[in-house]
């Protein structure tokens, strides 16, 4: 009888830590129609981003998205990878933390792309990057970036290409 008591303890502890990991919100596959093969969708209102499979099928990964008044809508593409980037604050985050440092080096335990970023085409001010602050994910908590679990970039950096369409949507 001690022995069965101290398993369902051993089980119960192995239930709690499980469930209270990134692993317990990570990526699952969906249905999702209408996306296209290898094609990225950000939901915001969701705090999702989808990864076309084809045949009506996605991969779903939970993520952080932009504050109120720093979201946005629209269509970019991938246009650069970079594993461990360095990190600059934009000229917007400048102008509201003007003693924020200039850089961060990539791999520091301070630098918010974590372990990899997705750069997005146009003036360079947005990516999809990991975060080393996975208590973020899931929150409207960047200046319009779209922050990931460290695991689930990794995972999304070999899935896609430089030219990979994004679109965001509310």
């Amino acid at each position: 009888m001690r022995f069965f008591n101290s398993l369902v303890i051993v089980i119960a502890c192995l239930v709690v830590i499980v469930t209270t990991t990134d692993y317990a919100r990570a990526r699952t596959i969906v249905s999702y129609k209408g996306i296209a093969k290898g094609a990225i969708i950000v939901k915001t209102s969701q705090r999702f981003l989808y990864w076309g499979l084809g045949n009506g099928r996605a991969v779903r990964y939970p993520v952080g998205v932009g504050r109120a008044n720093r979201q946005w809508t629209g269509q970019k593409w991938i246009s650069g990878k970079r594993i461990k980037p360095a990190w600059s604050p934009t000229v917007q985050i400048l102008r509201d933390k003007p003693g924020m440092v200039r850089v961060i080096p990539g791999g520091s335990p301070g630098n918010p792309m974590g372990a990899a970023a997705l750069i997005l085409s146009g003036d360079g001010q947005y990516a999809i990057h990991g975060t080393n602050n996975p208590g973020s994910i899931g929150g409207f908590v960047s200046y319009g970036c779209i922050r990931m679990y460290n695991n689930d970039i990794k995972d999304l950096y070999v899935r896609v290409r430089v030219g990979t369409k994004v679109t965001v949507k509310r």
